[in-house]
């Protein structure tokens, strides 16, 4: 099953997978070549469904590849054309990484593949896709966020800056430096919002250090250092925002550590190794309605739930390339009604999976 609630020891993923994760994942590439994987497999295929403690359940919804599943299906006469002019081309993920959901729905996925941000619509059947800005193209879009007015924010490791766009996708401004290390940041790559206390924060994974901003660009204070000490860093990745906390990826300490938002150490949770609850390459980082802490382990393959104290709770996925199966998970994303989307790297998709928190499974609200 690719659902689990047990402790167990799980096989690390493939050599290509441990270079992927301590090169690409942590930045360290830019715009990598595309990399073959198994199918997605077919629409028939039966997922289980995990049932959890007072009523919670967590169950695949769906997984999508290409702006394809986001358009209309074609008409007749769209067939016809299609039979003497060829078929559309459709754009596909190369490997997406990172994945955002603004206030409309969109959901919106970085993709240091293909160097480009994919903008997916299913309601409105449309699909767009950012490509930077001002005459600068990206080179390795990795995080990704949305404000409040759904501007969207985007951080591009190898050029050491943050793209704006607003809501449209019209390109605003840069936040950083013009070149690669000469500006604030050496290598930005995780990114979360706080539009109540009009905050930006931002992961610099070689500078081991976290950067609170306004929503302009202008830094207000930094924190971190690298180290070992509660507090330090090696190497954070990917961050998020729970109220007065944020959370963050402390990839190389295989910890995730919270603080608050003037960057005081609150806690931290996490150890070395291959067995469920502890980590080995985590990577994306996700908050559901009830508090829990998700976290994708791109070596271990698996997505991890803890409770806040940092317990396990269960986890779900496998190495594969089947429904439900990952291939280096790396960027979540958790939607207000506890949809959980994973940026499926390797497999070149992101997946869907629905959890159903207690207060819902009695017929409330999440």
């Amino acid at each position: 099953m690719f659902f689990e609630r047990r402790t167990k020891r799980l096989r690390p993923g493939r050599a290509v997978a441990l270079f992927a994760a301590l090169a690409a994942g942590l930045g360290l590439l830019g715009a990598a070549p595309n990399r073959a994987s198994r199918t997605t497999g077919t629409a028939e295929e039966k997922v289980p469904v995990l049932l959890l403690e007072g009523g919670r359940k967590l169950e695949f919804v769906r997984a999508f590849s290409s702006e394809m599943e986001v358009k209309p299906k074609r008409s007749l006469w769209n067939k016809l054309v299609d039979w003497v002019a060829g078929p559309p081309v459709y754009r596909r993920m190369a490997r997406p990484y990172d994945i955002a959901l603004d206030s409309v729905g969109r959901i919106i996925v970085t993709d240091p593949g293909a160097a480009v941000v994919h903008l997916l619509d299913s309601e409105k059947q449309k699909y767009s896709l950012l490509e930077g800005g001002k005459g600068r193209p990206f080179l390795s879009p990795l995080g990704v966020a949305v404000d409040a007015k759904d501007n969207i924010y985007v951080t591009d490791s190898a050029l050491g800056m943050v793209f704006v766009f607003d809501s449209s996708g019209k390109f605003k401004r840069h936040i950083g430096g013009q070149k690669s290390g000469n500006g604030h940041f050496k290598r930005p790559t995780g990114i979360a919002v706080d539009s109540a206390a009009s905050r930006l924060y931002l992961t610099d994974t070689l500078q081991h250090r976290i950067y609170v901003l306004d929503l302009e660009g202008n830094i207000v204070t930094n924190f971190g250092g690298r180290g070992l000490e509660p507090g330090q860093f090696n190497y954070p990745t990917e961050i998020a925002v729970r109220g007065r906390e944020l959370l963050v990826v402390d990839a190389m300490n295989f910890r995730v550590q919270t603080f608050t938002p003037e960057g005081v150490f609150v806690r931290s949770f996490g150890a070395l190794g291959e067995r469920t609850g502890a980590l080995l390459r985590p990577k994306g980082l996700a908050l559901d309605s009830e508090g829990n802490i998700y976290v994708a382990d791109g070596l271990l393959e698996t997505v991890q739930v803890f409770n806040q104290q940092g317990q396990l709770l269960y986890f779900f996925g496998r190495g594969g390339g089947g429904l439900g199966e990952f291939q280096l998970p790396a960027g979540l994303s958790i939607d207000p009604r506890d949809r959980i989307y994973v940026a499926d790297s390797l497999n070149q998709r992101v997946q869907v999976f629905q959890f159903t928190s207690a207060a819902r499974a009695r017929g409330g609200r999440p």
